[in-house]
């Protein structure tokens, strides 16, 4: 399921060096010693600093850099001592350690505490200050400062005990003789301690971002035990609470206080008995914030835990199900991992489940994959206690690092595991039930890993074969959004709710299967109400977007569709089309298209595989403008934020990659069926093959239907061509008079030219004619080399002639206004109209009399028409 890429072996990269500058000390070719190392602390640098029993029986301490590759020898003991707590400070010229009394030997430390916390000159080597001597753990941890200049003369220092309080040393340095660095004032450091955080039962270090996170006891409120913290560490080394999160934890979180990514303590290891709420923190650069716990209930042989989305304003709560078959003494202590990847955390509890959930769309479940039984196998190589995940903000995977074997992995969910899911169709797992993870796993493929064009082929071969769309979804709309997604998810977190994600957003009922997973029971609780302090309420960076991203989440929750769906265009598209004269709005709208295919251009100069973007198609054009326009419309009305210039480049942007993914899929399938040239000709049916291809031009041409989403120009001329190529005549026809395919004039000028004039031929080129509106009819009939084209372009042009000769007369020539009317023969035409016309002008002797006999006239009438029949003379 993961795949592990090694960063860090402590044998390879560390033991294999100390051995032979042991080898060096001993004068011996090869030291066979035993050498205990083992990891103490990870800086924020990547340096790892580690400790190992020298070979005169001393303990050492050295710092492997991550960049160059090298060891350094940092400090070396007089003794044999117990290193529980390390850091280094930036500069490498003081190092703190805590010391731990070591009861296994004969030998203890002399202050009988249990901890001594020592802070030690080591450039070079020289005074050595003790910071406190106490009967409870301390932990170390020097602040890193961003700013590059190694004359920096001071550092400082966090002390952390188990006390539950937390102490900042300001270590003032000197520069001597040049290059000695020293302590200025060490008697006084004490007195430079300024204590920053005050009963804490838990606490979690963030190197990377400078921030401690703790627990401490809400004393406020009575529904929520606890209030998590954050003190955020600035570059000046000042710092402040910046956020408060209440959260609802048992009262008795822990037997002792918890310290997280604060180094590697190898002489108190905690039981599984002791840890009954495990808790993590976990944060990235764009702005989210996921606050992870976990519970074992043994009584009912469960587990749950919660993911806290601090930036999506919600919390969620997964209760699983562990099955009977497990003994309670060992279901009642056990805790998942908690690993992030991506945007993606993977909670994960061996032989049992793992679920991947998806931080960014919450909503709904079938969009976090979750797998138990026997379809979970991380492949960790090691027991899950032995793994410690490393905190990163700046890698979009996660590290593992194994104390046990002392190896350090950056981890990622395989491809191959998850195309595997997507081609899985099992008796075991029928496609209803398999149709969750699918989709997840597809949406993992194409937004996390779609960047890989090796495997986004491997997705297009995937909905060749499996063209029929799915019972839940449709997998080639999900393509095209979850592709689009990818453009623009990580530019801003706000996005998330206003961009389309998932064509099963949009459907009316929406399957069982999607909305929930067998054995988890998952309850959401909206608005869990972070406050944010102190500066962070006017910073840059990532306590703005958080800020940002919170507040957007609430407003976007409030307001009705808040999510830009590309179906609800449909009516101004209907109304488009209806136009027919050329207005400011059509221009408006060509103008957008303009933008789109510019871009498509640039991005696409080289690709000419398959037709596109090679004519006008006035359809698709304003279909492409009034996708861009609809779509701006509604990331100014909900994001202002972002700023005009911002969303119309993204905007433009997202609309020609949904054109040129639309591009790729075919030229993708051109080239796993091995099309040429010859797919153009008209005169050759169609090959198995192109049957395939244009089965799957169909499902893309429905799936854009069913989203409102335009085609690149020219695809509905490559789709009539492999139409008329591989379909019956009959049903050709039948496909155009149901709207499945359009006529365009590239393909029926084509048709006409490069088809003979066959019996079959001819019907189909008279049917198609019929079908065409009246402007473009009248064009082909200027390509087609036949008698009936010929009298057709006669007659259009005789009534031009007349219609030119008697326009300044008052006559309009309209004959084709009248139903029934059939003007073979025009000249005859025209004067039944010219009559017909002075008829209608002619005055009517009886109009101006007031006042007629009704009687007089008729007689008269009758009268005069017994004369002209002969009956009567004059």
């Amino acid at each position: 399921m993961l795949k592990l890429n090694p960063k860090f072996d402590l044998h390879r990269d560390v033991v294999c060096d100390i051995l032979r500058k042991e080898a060096s000390v001993c004068r011996v070719k090869e030291y066979s010693g035993a050498v205990d190392t083992c990891i103490l602390n990870i800086e924020r640098d990547g340096g790892i600093l580690y400790s190992w029993k020298g070979a005169t029986g001393t303990t050492r301490i050295g710092k492997y850099d991550s960049n160059t590759k090298q060891n350094k020898l940092l400090y070396t003991f007089d003794k044999q001592v117990c290193v529980s707590s390390c850091s280094l400070n930036k500069e490498e010229t003081l190092l703190a350690v805590s010391l731990a009394q070591n009861t296994r030997g004969e030998e203890h430390l002399k202050p009988i505490s249990k901890c001594l916390t020592l802070l030690i000159e080591i450039h070079p080597i020289n005074n050595t200050k003790v910071l406190k001597a106490v009967d409870c753990r301390v932990k170390v941890q020097f602040l890193y400062s961003e700013t590059d200049r190694r004359s920096v003369l001071e550092s400082h220092l966090l002390l952390l005990t188990e006390d539950g309080y937390a102490d900042l040393y300001h270590v003032l340095l000197t520069r001597q003789e040049g290059y000695r660095v020293v302590m200025a004032n060490p008697e006084r450091l004490s007195k430079t301690a300024e204590r920053i955080v005050e009963d804490f039962c838990w606490v979690q270090w963030d190197g990377h971002t400078q921030r401690v996170y703790y627990l401490t006891p809400n004393v406020t409120h009575t529904q929520d035990k606890f209030l998590m913290r954050c003190v955020q560490f600035y570059p000046n080394h000042n710092c402040e609470t910046v956020l408060e999160l209440p959260l609802e934890l048992p009262a008795n979180l822990s037997h002792t206080v918890k310290f997280v990514n604060l180094g590697f303590d190898h002489y108190h290891m905690e039981r599984p008995e002791q840890e009954l709420v495990k808790l993590e923190v976990f944060t990235d650069r764009i702005g989210s914030m996921c606050v992870c716990y976990s519970q074992p209930l043994k009584d009912k042989q469960e587990l749950i835990y919660t993911v806290v989305l601090v930036h999506k304003d919600c919390r969620k709560t997964f209760r699983v199900s562990l099955g009977s078959d497990q003994s309670p003494q060992k279901a009642a202590y056990l805790h998942p991992l908690f690993i992030p990847i991506g945007y993606h955390i993977l909670v994960y509890l061996q032989d049992y489940f793992l679920h991947c959930v998806n931080t960014r769309q919450q909503e709904m479940l079938c969009h976090s994959l979750f797998l138990s039984g026997l379809d979970v196998d991380l492949g960790l190589q090691c027991q899950p206690a032995n793994i410690t995940v490393l905190h990163a903000e700046e890698e979009s995977s996660g590290s593992l690092l194994d104390l046990a074997s002392g190896r350090i992995h950056t981890a990622e969910l395989s491809p191959a595991f998850l195309l595997q899911i997507l081609r899985s169709d099992t008796p075991r797992c029928p496609s209803s039930k398999a149709d969750p993870q699918r989709l997840a796993a597809l949406h993992w493929l194409l937004v996390y890993m779609g960047n890989d064009p090796n495997l986004e082929l491997k997705i297009i071969e995937w909905l060749c074969d499996n063209v029929y769309a799915f019972e839940s979804f449709d997998q080639i709309q999900e393509f095209i959004l979850a592709s689009l997604y990818r453009i623009s998810y990580e530019k801003s977190l706000s996005l998330d709710k206003v961009l389309p994600y998932s064509s099963v957003l949009d459907k009316k009922e929406i399957l069982a299967c999607l909305l929930e997973v067998p054995g988890v029971l998952c309850t959401t609780e909206l608005h869990i109400e972070p406050v944010f302090k102190g500066k962070a309420r006017s910073l840059q960076g990532f306590w703005a977007e958080l800020q940002w991203n919170t507040e957007r989440t609430k407003y976007l929750d409030a307001v009705p569709n808040p999510r830009y769906r590309t179906s609800h265009i449909q009516a101004d598209w209907d109304k488009l089309r209806s136009e027919r004269r050329q207005s400011s709005h059509m221009n408006h709208m060509e103008e957008n298209t303009k933008k789109v295919l510019s871009m498509v251009d640039t991005w696409c100069l080289d690709k000419k595989l398959v037709p596109l973007f090679q004519e006008e198609d006035h359809q698709q054009r304003a279909l492409i403008g009034l996708t861009v326009d609809k779509l701006r419309e509604h990331l100014n009305r909900h994001l202002p934020r972002l700023g005009k210039k911002k969303i119309d480049l993204l905007v433009v942007n997202y609309v020609a990659k949904l054109l040129e993914l639309i591009r790729h899929m075919l030229e993708s399938v051109w080239l796993k069926y091995k099309l040429g040239p010859r797919v153009l000709c008209f005169t050759q049916q169609g090959s198995p093959a192109e049957w395939s291809v244009f089965h799957f031009m169909f499902r893309i041409l429905e799936a854009t239907r069913g989203l409102c989403l335009p085609l690149p120009p020219g695809y509905h001329t490559l789709l009539a061509v492999f139409a008329v190529r591989c379909l019956p005549h009959h049903t050709f026809l039948q496909y155009i008079d149901h709207g499945f395919l359009q006529l365009t004039e590239t393909f029926v000028s084509r048709l006409m030219t490069d088809l003979d004039n066959s019996d079959a031929n001819e019907r189909l080129k008279f049917s198609i004619l019929k079908r065409l509106p009246e402007p473009m009819e009248q064009r082909i009939y200027h390509m087609w080399d036949h008698p009936i084209s010929s009298a057709s372009i006669s007659r259009d042009y005789t009534r031009t002639l007349l219609e030119k000769h008697n326009k300044n007369k008052g006559f309009a020539f309209t004959g084709r206004d009248k139903p029934g009317f059939r003007p073979e023969f025009l000249p005859l035409t025209y004067l039944a109209k010219i009559l017909s016309d002075t008829e209608e002008q002619a005055l009517n002797p009886f109009e101006e009399q007031e006042n007629v006999d009704a009687r007089f006239v008729e007689e008269t009438a009758l009268k005069q028409t017994l004369i002209l029949l002969g009956f009567e003379e004059k």
